[in-house]
């Protein structure tokens, strides 16, 4: 039976409330205080106590808080699958062409579920690839939005349009500025890599071209930051 480990408090008491894939068995350091929201979210599963050395072995680098949890892998749905369910009139979209580092997929997975977006889609190649440290990084919010990988990005805009999207890329070099774009309705963010950006063939697929407007010394934001000012923007306009 292939399993997966989630490190972390936060992110192993998320994945036990969410009940978004099956959760087989709780490690937990000997002695730990400040676990029994966690104890009783497991309740029903085998709780196995351990010493921290060995803890610590059982999943190598990670920062566990003393407490790891042993589920099933977290479900990534393929883009034609996603594309063939129902979605809201305003429904919201990442889109991640190249972002590789997994602290940055994390982040972003997590500010998307903050803000209300529907789901995170990224290519097969050239992404951060789900680990525990992108898990982390997410602290929880993997288990609340749709994680979805596409063979073939361009295609797959190409088809999100025909379900009424409108495509969004952000580019520091764009002349339109997000504060005066309608990004209301069914909006898809596209975010790429720090330093290369979008690539040309997934470019050509938006409708948008949006900068994010910067006054300061600092000439530009790493992925998960712009982002964040995205889908913010995104979540005012529609509470306004």
């Amino acid at each position: 039976m292939l399993t997966e480990k989630v490190a972390g408090r936060i992110p192993v008491l998320e994945c036990l409330k969410a009940g978004k894939r099956k959760a087989h068995r709780l490690y937990v350091l000997e002695g730990a205080p400040g676990l029994d929201e966690i104890r009783r979210a497991a309740s029903g599963m085998p709780v196995v106590p351990m010493p921290r050395r060995e803890l610590d072995q059982f999943l190598p680098g990670a920062v566990h808080q003393g407490v790891i949890l042993e589920a099933d892998p977290l479900p990534v749905l393929k883009a034609e699958t996603w594309l063939d369910r129902d979605h809201a009139a305003d429904a919201i979209v990442v889109v991640l062409d190249g972002v590789e580092d997994p602290r940055n997929f994390g982040a972003i997975v997590r500010t998307a579920a903050a803000m209300g977006a529907e789901a995170v889609m990224f290519a097969k190649d050239r992404a951060a690839p789900i680990s525990p440290v992108s898990v982390k990084s997410a602290a929880g919010a993997m288990e609340y939005v749709d994680l979805v990988q596409a063979t073939n990005l361009s295609r797959a805009l190409h088809a999100m349009k025909d379900k009424g999207f409108w495509i969004a890329e952000l580019d520091e070099a764009a002349t339109q500025n997000i504060w005066d774009a309608d990004l209301t309705g069914r909006i898809a963010l596209v975010i790429g890599s720090e330093g290369k950006g979008v690539r040309r063939l997934v470019s050509e697929h938006c409708d948008l071209h949006l900068r994010i407007p910067l006054t300061g010394p600092v000439t530009s934001l790493n992925a998960s930051v712009s982002a964040a000012i995205a889908l913010a923007e995104c979540l005012r306009q529609r509470l306004k």
